[in-house]
């Protein structure tokens, strides 16, 4: 393998990472309070659908980000209050918001652009070089070289970690989703904590929406989400919800999405559908691996 061929490859697995990653901390935050929240798909849909209808109307990536991450605030806010007020199933609420995005955001594409044969773009944001870093062989490029929202998004991992197991915030929150009831006992809102901790995951899996059509495909595209939703479920399982090891598994199944693009461009005499396959193989094969051992919180999903 060349040195481009390897920088290239490393730059589009963390570019495929961002989103998993985005999404995969929030499901991390969602669970460690105990809920369960299969809905990443749709917050990934309106995440990207939001930015680049805002970024196309006012030519502002800032505005689009805002506006991505407020709309995850509010579908947060009402998938919380589904769940924890009303003590609705939390699997069908996340497979109802996942159906539910995958429509809206067809129609509202269509109402808004219309059908048109012509591929609508956005500028998106630009990247910043840190210096040194940026010409550090192979990983120089991937790591220090990109947009505002990859970076935030690799110092969110570290900082979820520090919130989960040192703060006091961060261990209430971990308590509502172990024993409730201890929670409870020892002054713990926990209804207040899931519900802000539902509120978190959807903004960060809008920020992996935003990042998908404002920094990496500069488009939006019906379903594009291609289900990273349930690959960043994958991950946090892979991970043993632990933000470090998301973070591992988020780059090792970037990598791995990476990969079949670039077996696609090699042109070889194997149907393309077994390329496209490859991510979803790695998925099954790394749950089947570490399922047994997944440190779920004993309280989650009740």
């Amino acid at each position: 393998m060349t040195v481009d061929l390897a920088t290239a490859l490393t730059a589009a697995a963390v570019a495929m990472a961002v989103p998993l990653l985005y999404a995969a901390l929030g499901e991390l935050l969602s669970e460690k309070a105990g809920i369960v929240n299969i809905g990443l798909e749709g917050f990934l849909l309106l995440g990207a659908f939001t930015a680049f209808a805002v970024a196309h109307a006012s030519g502002s990536t800032t505005a689009a980000i805002v506006a991505s991450l407020a709309v995850g605030a509010i579908v947060g806010a009402g998938f919380a209050f589904l769940v924890v007020r009303c003590h609705a199933n939390q699997i069908v609420v996340g497979a109802a918001l996942n159906l539910f995005a995958t429509g809206a955001t067809g129609v509202l594409y269509r109402a808004v652009f219309g059908v048109t044969g012509a591929v609508l773009t956005v500028d998106g944001s630009p990247s910043y070089a840190l210096p040194i870093l940026a010409d550090i062989p192979i990983v120089g490029p991937a790591l220090f070289d990109q947009t505002p929202l990859a970076y935030a998004c690799f110092l969110t991992a570290p900082l979820c970690a520090f919130f989960l197991m040192r703060t006091r915030i961060g261990l209430q929150l971990r308590m509502s989703g172990e024993n409730p009831r201890a929670a409870t006992t020892q002054g713990v809102a926990v209804d207040r904590m899931r519900t802000w901790a539902v509120i978190a995951c959807g903004v960060l899996s809008t920020a992996g929406g935003a990042y998908l059509a404002l920094d990496y495909t500069h488009t939006f595209v019906e379903g594009m989400s291609a289900g990273r939703g349930f690959i960043a479920l994958a991950i946090v399982i892979v991970g043993r919800r632990w933000a470090s090891g998301i973070l591992a598994a988020a780059l090792l199944f970037g990598f791995a999405i990476a990969l079949q693009f670039h077996f696609q461009a090699l042109a070889l005499d194997i149907p393309f559908q077994f390329f496209l396959i490859l991510p979803y193989v790695a998925t099954l094969v790394l749950l089947a691996v570490s399922a047994g051992d997944s440190n779920a919180p004993a309280a989650l999903g009740k």
